[in-house]
């Protein structure tokens, strides 16, 4: 049972109680990216991430730490273009104790100059990290080939400069101008009763901000290409293509598309890429949406000597999906795997923690399960092909990591 609240102060809670489990997480969601920001505070959503986990007025780094561990819970966060999420979970016997350290580190984190200097230095550490880690940074060339200048296409790590740019003040200010109460849900999931929801508005529910209005614009799309030069074992190549934004009614129809052409083993890029000529170990495609826009994006390693043969061999892939789109046989084992996937994803309190969370921010409504699973059965080919030919009839945006 999913049970709905909006705060006095403009605050969303969102409490959906699984009483056959013993855990229970608690997420703070934030509508606030680094579509939020601009090239000169690039990385700052994810930077403030970080420093909520650096100290409190009443518990040091090491107490927020302890306190998690001493009952067998976890705690993390995580950032992404549009927003970013503080999740805890714990036995339900810690919840009310979990939900008060979550809520000491939202307003009572000191943001200290000398744990900023260090944490500078650990985000920059996790900047290298990417780096050589082609098949990850791939991700935000490709974003930044297809959106250019706009912030979707800027990095959610940050650049070692704007990093480095980062003080006391600028972190306060941008805490104090995003994470404000309409903007903000409390997502719980897991053995909790109808009294936890006053007690998430008894610490969340009265605080009071102002936010500066900020509009978005919708990104454009480039066919652009950016290739970087790495010395690495192999070439990495991400093709984009314009998709979907988040409440699209076509995004089912695209859902079906992608998992045939890569979304699991039986796909048609991992048999014609892998299985019949050996090209690569990793392939697949995926789609990602925002509230304006989405990608649909084909990624697949191989030799760099085998470059020239994986790009023909995707778009011969390509090139027979839009000429003849799916099989019949296509068409109902992917709504069958994709129903399947969904329904034991949410099987876990984090899962629901999430889903419920998201929805809330992003889209305010919750489809149920019922709705969501008559959606993806009544696809139907003309769907498929209309949308096949919406996304896969236009230019793509390229990005290669290969050696030199």
């Amino acid at each position: 049972m999913l049970q709905r609240h909006t705060c006095k102060n403009g605050l969303r809670i969102v409490v959906e109680n699984m009483p056959s489990v013993r855990s229970v997480t608690i997420g703070i969601w934030i509508l606030t990216g680094s579509r939020n920001e601009e090239e000169k505070n690039n990385g700052l959503s994810h930077f403030l991430e970080h420093m909520f986990f650096k100290g409190t007025k009443k518990r040091s780094a090491k107490e927020l730490a302890e306190a998690f561990d001493a009952i067998g819970g976890m705690v993390n966060a995580f950032t992404s273009k549009e927003y970013t999420c503080y999740y805890a979970k714990v036995l339900d016997t810690h919840k009310e104790f979990a939900l008060e350290v979550l809520a000491d580190m939202f307003f009572e984190s000191q943001f200290a100059q000398e744990e900023i200097e260090k944490e500078q230095k650990v985000v920059l550490e996790e900047i290298k990290m990417a780096e050589d880690t082609p098949d990850d940074i791939i991700h935000d060339w490709l974003a930044e080939a297809a959106y250019g200048k706009h912030p979707l296409g800027l990095p959610i790590l940050g650049t070692e400069s704007t990093v480095m740019s980062f003080n006391s003040g600028s972190v306060r200010n941008y805490k104090e101008t995003h994470y404000v109460p309409e903007k903000i849900v409390i997502s719980v999931a897991g053995n909790v009763d109808d009294s936890f929801m006053k007690d998430v508005e008894h610490h969340f529910g009265s605080f009071e901000a102002e936010s500066a209005h900020q509009e978005l614009e919708a990104p454009p799309f480039f066919p652009n290409t950016i290739r970087r030069a790495k010395e690495t074992e192999q070439a990495h190549l991400t093709i984009g293509y314009n998709g979907l934004k988040l409440d699209d009614p076509a995004s089912y129809s695209l859902m079906v598309v992608n998992n045939v052409l890569g979304g699991s083993m039986s796909s048609r890029l991992f048999q014609d890429v892998r299985e019949d000529k050996g090209l690569a170990y990793s392939v697949f495609s995926y789609h990602s949406t925002h509230k304006d826009s989405g990608m649909l994006t084909i990624y697949a390693g191989t030799g760099k000597e085998q470059l020239d043969e994986l790009q023909e061999t995707i778009r011969l892939t390509t090139d027979k999906l839009k000429a003849d789109g799916l099989t019949e046989k296509e068409l109902r084992n992917t709504k069958e795997q994709l129903k399947g996937n969904y329904m034991l994803g949410l099987e876990s309190t984090n899962s629901r923690m999430s889903r419920n969370g998201r929805n809330e921010l992003m889209l305010g409504k919750h489809p149920s399960f019922n709705e969501l699973i008559e959606k993806i059965d009544n696809v139907t080919m003309d769907d498929v092909n209309a949308i096949i030919h919406h996304v896969f009839g236009k230019e793509q945006a390229r990005a290669i990591v290969a050696p030199k």
